[in-house]
């Protein structure tokens, strides 16, 4: 059966007819047509969209419509779509070979470049930010001999057993309060908190503060919408943890070189001066490839087996041609591309609210670094609770009328908008002239909700 599909150069989304073609093709073979829920589009209605190529800040559909893309990846696609550069390396470890099951120096080079950006010592990788995340717990448990873990409402760490009590990210998006499949004693020596609450970490300490292995938090959440820590309350963690012989295990998976070029430890952490005792890594560090990496202190890192006696292990960690891709990115993102991502981000975040204003909805916008989300409802959101408050209605009338105005912004009202290094002027230009619509958007879905809401009483 032929694949192909037909390019054009259109700029309205139409009926996606290619799209839902392929939609239909995806549900008779994978659940829900998908491979990971949010793109489903279940939260926002419509057709997800198949994306066939990027280029720069582009995407390009099924149908030959290019779209502005302000997911990039959920995060990874720093310098934009087909970066040259990073092709380059990437065709010229390709032609290498693609696995060896050995050391390789790719790994070893992307473990040193890691290791100078943040105040972790040694790097072990894996293949996605879920391994990463189970990996440090189960290093952190190894090393301290205790159980508990600590986590936050709303922090999605991947989907750990252990972890996906009370998840954001998709968990949110589609209201599942855990998943069938994980039983409660996966999760019964997970204890949640609410985030930026430091009364219930001190009472948690104060009543389980012996059986406490680690506290895992999102280093700033993205998985909520973005919901920055309060200043001084990863410091705050820090200090508890160590007081109590507890480990702080800071998840930078999204916000790791995304942030800022160190990413959200540099900051807080480094002018604060304190470090996390581990560190998960992801998305922009392996360049749009799968892959992931944990780090930390030397003394816990070598309890990790060969050198100590806390098992991890995976046949594609340290992936040769993915960890090219990784060390092609990080080199290539110097402080100009980081500025340049401010930027735009600043001008985005600037002309959304300005919008959203003129049409009357409430909101806020909300950023760490270089990444930002809008939030449908009065801030700030310093929580969960807050973030469940936004208007999910109308950040979906939002969303599609930016997509059918060659934008594509995050399927689900919980997640982080991300820009590149490649967005241009043309790029800016079309997201700029889009958010007015959008804004109008959903003021009138808004608008009908309250009309069908006073019909129904």
């Amino acid at each position: 059966m032929s694949t192909s599909v037909t390019q054009s150069t259109s700029t309205s989304t139409g009926d996606a007819p290619a799209s839902a073609a392929l939609f239909d093709r995806a549900r008779a073979v994978i659940p829900g047509g998908v491979s990971s829920p949010v793109r489903a589009f279940n939260a926002v209605g419509g057709t997800p969209r198949f994306m066939v190529c990027g280029s720069g800040p582009w995407l390009t559909d099924a149908d030959g419509t290019r779209y502005v893309d302000l997911v990039g990846s959920w995060g990874p696609m720093l310098l934009g779509h087909a970066h040259p550069e990073v092709q380059a390396a990437v065709k010229e470890a390709v032609a290498r070979g693609t696995s060896y099951g050995t050391p390789t120096v790719p790994e070893v080079e992307l473990a040193e470049e890691i290791v100078a950006r943040t105040p972790v010592e040694r790097v072990r990788f894996t293949s996605s930010g879920t391994e990463a995340t189970m990996s440090a717990i189960r290093l952190a448990r190894g090393a301290t001999g205790r159980d508990v873990v600590v986590k936050f409402a709303g922090c999605y760490h991947g989907h750990v057993d252990s972890l996906l009590a009370s998840a954001g990210s998709g968990l949110i998006t589609f209201a599942v309060p855990g998943t069938p499949g994980v039983p409660a004693s996966s999760t019964e020596l997970t204890l949640v908190l609410p985030y930026n609450d430091r009364a219930a970490v001190e009472a948690v300490f104060a009543e389980h503060g012996d059986r406490i292995a680690c506290v895992i938090t999102e280093a700033a959440p993205g998985n909520m919408g973005v919901v920055p820590p309060e200043p001084g309350f990863n410091a705050f963690l820090s200090e508890t943890c160590a007081r109590h012989g507890a480990l702080l295990v800071s998840d930078e998976v999204m916000t790791g070189f995304r942030a800022s070029r160190e990413g959200q430890w540099g900051l807080d952490g480094k002018h604060e001066g304190w470090v996390p005792d581990l560190m998960t890594f992801g998305k922009v560090m392996g360049g749009g490839f799968p892959a992931a990496a944990f780090g930390g202190r030397t003394d816990l890192m070598e309890q990790l087996t060969p050198t100590g006696a806390v098992y991890q292990a995976g046949t594609l960690s340290g992936n040769p041609v993915a960890t090219t891709a990784g060390l092609a990115t990080l080199r290539l993102a110097t402080d100009a591309v980081y500025d340049h991502l401010t930027a735009v981000g600043t001008t985005l975040q600037d002309a959304a609210s300005a919008a959203l204003a003129e049409a009357g909805v409430a909101h806020v916008v909300q950023a760490t670094g270089t990444m930002f989300s809008v939030f449908l409802c009065e801030g700030p959101v310093r929580d969960f609770t807050d973030a469940s408050r936004t208007d999910t209605v109308a950040y979906a009338a939002f969303f599609t009328e930016m997509l059918d105005r060659g934008v594509y912004l995050p399927p689900s009202a919980y997640e982080a908008w991300f820009c590149s290094a490649a967005h241009d002027e043309e790029a800016v230009q079309v997201v700029l002239d889009a958010l007015p619509h959008a804004a109008r958007a959903a003021a009138d879905a808004q608008a009908a909700a309250r009309t069908d809401g006073g019909a129904t009483a």
